[in-house]
């Protein structure tokens, strides 16, 4: 998230400043910004412990809980600040301009239009990390049964109480204060229930990623998709979210952001692929600090938006035919997939 008040420094920056992936290797070309060497010398520091076997392996870890206590806490006192569109959650709000079009698109051409006015009616949509309800609502408003949930109950009193105010969200919109994988549990009331899950700038403050996408699968339908919006893992994205924002210019407080917990599409796109999903689109999104306004673009190498879809349900591979290498290869992948 990034403050108008550094918008010309991040615009300067973003124009003079590359990033690519090559072969799995991220490479910078250098700028005339001041403050580019410390970037450059952390992020040596950061590569090189990885390459030692100190980095946190965040993808795959055997925590078995996506909360992080340390972000509970982070939220927990911005609990009440969620619905102030000019406050701390400004790029949330305008990110709606985005994100609900996104999801709402992805969904008719999955599911067809079900009524005027309320396309996505009949549809249960689960809003993981659902804060406020900055994104539940709009959702709510379009016809959908959404269920928002998030692990910082204050954040949930104050998503109740803004949504009471509408008549219209009463019959549409719910909320719980509960883990995902808490809903997700075999025999709850979540395994299962919905065509849809959302975890909107959520997974970069996740303490397990690995746990988190084994639970999207549980609580999914087969054929369901899966949103995800997110900060990838490069130069460009460490020097705006973390450098320039919290350590020079000190608009977010330090610790806002945790580079090791960000992840690029090509990892995200693995993790989803090994573990039941299939990966349909990936799009970047790029904020305009002095517009206040999100906009798509080519370039994946900030911020990015993702859309996933739940494989169907392991076939009978007994009624194929073994011998047919086309049934060789799906075997192989269901194996995986399912195992």
């Amino acid at each position: 998230m990034y403050s108008k008040k550094f918008g010309r420094l991040i615009l300067g920056f973003s124009t003079r400043c590359s990033t690519s992936v090559v072969n799995g290797t991220i490479t910078s070309t250098r700028t005339t910004v001041s403050w580019t060497s410390v970037c450059k010398h952390h992020m040596q520091f950061l590569e090189r412990r990885s390459q030692m076997g100190f980095a946190h392996v965040r993808i795959r870890s055997a925590s078995k809980t996506t909360v992080d206590p340390n972000e509970v806490k982070r939220f927990q006192l911005l609990a009440n600040k969620w619905w102030n569109e000019q406050g701390d959650f400004a790029a949330l709000h305008s990110m709606n301009d985005l994100r609900v079009p996104f999801i709402r698109d992805h969904l008719l051409n999955a599911h067809g239009g079900r009524r005027p006015g309320k396309p996505l009616a009949g549809l249960r949509i689960l809003d993981v990390g659902c804060g406020g309800g900055l994104l539940t609502e709009p959702l709510g408003r379009l016809g959908a049964d959404v269920l928002g949930i998030d692990p910082v109950a204050d954040s949930i009193g104050t998503a109740e109480v803004h949504a009471w105010h509408d008549p219209d969200l009463r019959g549409n919109v719910r909320y719980r204060a509960i883990t995902l994988e808490e809903l997700s549990e075999k025999g709850g009331q979540g395994a299962g229930q919905f065509d849809a899950v959302l975890a909107s700038e959520v997974v970069e403050h996740l303490a397990d990623l690995e746990t988190f996408t084994l639970c999207c699968n549980q609580v999914l339908k087969p054929g369901g998709s899966l949103f995800i919006t997110t900060i990838n893992k490069t130069r460009l994205s460490y020097a705006l979210a973390i450098v320039a924002a919290e350590e020079v210019l000190r608009i977010v407080p330090s610790g806002t952001h945790d580079w090791d917990k960000f992840v690029s599409p090509m990892e995200l796109e693995r993790l989803l692929e090994s573990n039941g999903f299939h990966v349909e689109s990936i799009r970047g999104m790029l904020y305009n600090p002095l517009s206040g306004a999100w906009s798509w673009t080519e370039s994946t190498s900030i911020n990015y938006a993702l859309h996933a879809v739940k494989l169907e349900e392991e076939p009978n591979l007994d009624q194929d035919d073994p011998e047919d290498p086309t049934v060789i290869v799906a075997q192989a992948k269901a194996r995986r997939w399912y195992s």
